[in-house]
């Protein structure tokens, strides 16, 4: 038996939000969203992506037949607002039911639908099959590394208007050698970063100014972005120099947190050596051995 655990509204988040070429949402074994609420509710709005929950005349949960449910690597449930264990309710009903077969812990929804479409109305919907070609349509969003404070994502994210307005961005930050973004953002507090993506680029040069900037914003109550033409190496790395200077992590506590909100970030190996001199700078001592074969 997995068990389960309990999964805040960012989790859900950023596995939505999860794309290599295309959202990972195409992939058959990655996400099954089921909304455990009575079917009015789910028919008026739902969570993109989620299938209602349905139930025998004994009121018994009904493991979906066409999902393979233990090779499945996300199984999320949610009712209406849940928010711990002590609860009862249907999205209980249908964790417990679900973790004897589930390879992986089962995760609860952290206040259900009520607090994640509050956080994340534009992930509301009344669409309920989506066929593959629509699923490769989806623009994912940029992850989110501070719950609606900080995001990071690629070119093709911060050139859509739509996102920037969902998210209630005011501050960019782009990474790269790629200029043109930054002239028609003018509404837009922004910074720019001109570095390439090579080993032998000097990225910590940059390292405090962002960290200022960053901490600036964050405190005037603005939203940022940090972005790089695939959103992979650069702005990782830079989001990971934030987080050790804003809240004094080890380059290891902020490699799995941005690891964990975007699982193919990838910082190349210069960056890394560079992210390690900045532990020693922030925090007196070298502590993450970069010579492990995670990094």
């Amino acid at each position: 038996m997995a068990g389960k655990v309990l999964c805040e509204p960012t989790e859900l988040y950023n596995i939505l939000s999860q794309h290599h070429r295309h959202s990972r949402l195409t992939e058959p074994n990655y996400l099954c969203l089921i909304d455990a609420r009575a079917e009015g509710p789910y028919y008026c709005s739902h969570i993109a992506t989620a299938r209602n929950a349905k139930w025998d005349s004994k009121g018994k949960f009904i493991v979906p037949p066409d999902v393979e449910i233990e090779s499945m690597r996300y199984i999320t449930v949610y009712d209406s607002s849940t928010s711990s264990f002590l609860d009862s309710g249907p999205a209980i009903d249908c964790a417990e039911s679900l973790e004897k077969v589930s390879r992986y812990p089962v995760q609860v929804l952290t206040g259900g639908y009520e607090r994640f479409s509050a956080v994340y109305p534009f992930f509301r919907t009344q669409k309920m099959i989506y066929t593959i070609r629509e699923l490769e349509s989806l623009r994912p969003y940029p992850v989110e590394i501070l719950p609606g404070q900080l995001y990071m994502g690629d070119f093709k994210q911060a050139a859509n208007p739509k996102i920037l307005r969902d998210l209630r961005l005011t501050a960019l930050i782009n990474v790269s050698e790629e200029s043109s973004l930054v002239s028609e953002k003018g509404s837009f507090s922004v910074l720019h970063v001109r570095v390439a993506d090579s080993v032998d680029a000097d990225l910590s040069g940059s390292f405090e100014r962002v960290c200022v900037f960053l901490a600036s914003c964050l405190n005037a109550g603005s939203a940022a972005f940090i972005f790089s033409p695939h959103g992979v190496s650069r702005c990782s790395a830079m989001a990971m120099a934030f987080l050790m200077h804003h809240l004094q992590y080890t380059l290891k506590e902020a490699w799995d947190h941005v690891r964990k909100c975007k699982a193919n970030m990838r910082p190349n190996r210069g960056f890394v050596q560079q992210l390690s001199s900045w532990e020693l700078s922030v925090q007196g001592r070298t502590v993450t051995d970069v010579s492990e074969p995670n990094y």
